[in-house]
């Protein structure tokens, strides 16, 4: 079975990005979004439980959106108003089996991703 796994890291202050809202929506079809997971990142910067796991698994195309312009606001980082980086969406299509690991690192100003492990 597969896996879904997140983790924010915050390139500014050179630690786990704790507190960041990350919301995942399976996208069908149609092209509309439904939402199949919340999670904010712990002290670790990454989620206590997968976004995704087990029987919740399943193959298809999603979209990671990660809330880092409150994370940022809240962080006393400077950020422009409206922030140039606010909603962060990733969208990655997982097949039916294997372990994805999506991480996050990012500024108010640049992110970037990989599939980690």
């Amino acid at each position: 079975m597969g896996r879904l796994s997140t983790h924010v890291l915050d390139t500014v202050l050179g630690r786990p990005a704790a507190g960041v809202r990350v919301e995942l929506f399976a996208i069908t079809g149609d092209g509309t979004r439904q939402r199949v997971a919340e999670r904010q990142t712990n002290a670790d910067g990454r989620t206590d439980t997968p976004l995704m796991a087990g029987e919740d698994y399943r193959a298809g195309t999603y979209e990671l959106v990660f809330h880092v312009g409150a994370y940022f606001r809240a962080s006393g980082a400077p950020v422009a108003e409206p922030p140039f980086l606010d909603e962060v969406p990733l969208r990655v299509t997982l097949s039916e089996d294997g372990h994805y690991h999506v991480p996050l690192l990012c500024s108010p100003w640049a992110y970037s991703t990989y599939r980690g492990s």
